[in-house]
């Protein structure tokens, strides 16, 4: 008999400053990656009020910097750290994993790409895939022994509803043999990211590490500069967030305490999601996003791509 799915007080309308009201923090340590803006700042925001110590992992150092000083100035936290990190190139993911020292309590797969034009790293990988998926994967499985130190810890791993129209073509991540559809390409990407919540979560919950997927809802940030208004007149009449409220189901997911244990799991709304179907078109999860063969298939992939790439 399959369990409800879990609800919170929280909603849509949440801000991630509600997510974390009179949650303590202090004495824990956090990566929120892609935090120099959108609601990787106010993620970053949210867990600084909260007492804990945040690294801001970002590819503009001085942006970066910025936002420390800015979070600072709001939250009056000394424990915010910014550090290089471009989870599209695997050598910078490495240097990240490398440089870290002691335990991790959370980390936040933020960061992403959307819809960009056709493009490749240097090991052939399709952009999108390379950054949303396989750079998060090496950086939260560098980062596994650090994670298990913290004795508990919680990994949240960014997805969205463009996964629902994007099963995995495990046989083609890459649009070699495809015609090259960047919003599909965007699309399975996320579906990767809530499949790697699945197998991470079954995977690590015996090491204290729990590992849900959030998709933090439609958001008017620079996640959509590669967007053309021909995108968007073809995109559902979405109800837009503000980051503050787009940060909300990431942060609690991050820090409130009534989910500890809770892992393998697909958030949205700052509450799991039901089924995706076509009575709630623009909500829900689809069950190629949660398949548990799926998602263990995709982590075999992704250490195949790294060991052939010589990053593993």
């Amino acid at each position: 008999m399959t369990a409800p799915p879990i609800s919170t007080p929280f909603d849509a309308r949440s801000t991630a400053a509600d997510a974390v009201a009179g949650v303590d923090l202090t004495g824990e340590r956090a990566i929120v990656t892609g935090a120099s803006s959108g609601i990787g700042v106010e993620t970053a925001r949210a867990l600084a009020t909260a007492g804990a110590e945040v690294t801001l992992a970002v590819r503009d150092m001085a942006a970066g910097e910025h936002v420390a000083q800015d979070i600072h100035a709001t939250t009056a936290s000394t424990l915010i750290q910014v550090a290089p990190l471009d989870l599209s190139d695997q050598s910078s993911v490495a240097a990240f994993v490398r440089a870290w020292d002691g335990p991790l309590h959370i980390l936040v797969n933020n960061a992403g790409v959307s819809a960009t034009p056709e493009s490749r790293t240097p090991e052939g990988w399709e952009l999108q895939f390379a950054t949303n998926h396989l750079g998060h994967f090496a950086l939260a499985t560098g980062l596994h022994r650090a994670l298990a130190a913290a004795g508990r810890a919680r990994v949240v791993s960014l997805s969205s509803i463009a996964h629902v129209s994007a099963p995995m073509v495990f046989e083609d991540v890459n649009f070699r043999e495809r015609p090259y559809d960047r919003m599909l390409a965007y699309g399975e990407s996320k579906t990767a990211t809530a499949l790697f919540a699945v197998e991470a979560n079954r995977r690590w919950a015996g090491d204290g590490i729990i590992v849900n997927a959030a998709n933090p809802g439609a958001v008017t940030t620079n996640l959509g500069r590669h967007l053309t208004e021909e995108d968007y007149a073809q995109l559902p009449s979405y109800d837009f967030k503000t980051p503050e409220q787009g940060a909300a189901t990431s942060v609690l997911l991050a820090a409130w305490p009534q989910l500890e244990g809770v892992g393998g799991r697909y958030f949205e709304d700052c509450n799991q999601a039901v089924r995706h179907s076509s009575e709630t078109p623009l909500n829900g999860v689809a069950d190629h996003a949660v398949d548990p063969t799926a998602a263990e298939r995709l982590w075999q992939v992704s250490l195949d791509m790294l060991t052939a790439a010589g990053r593993a």
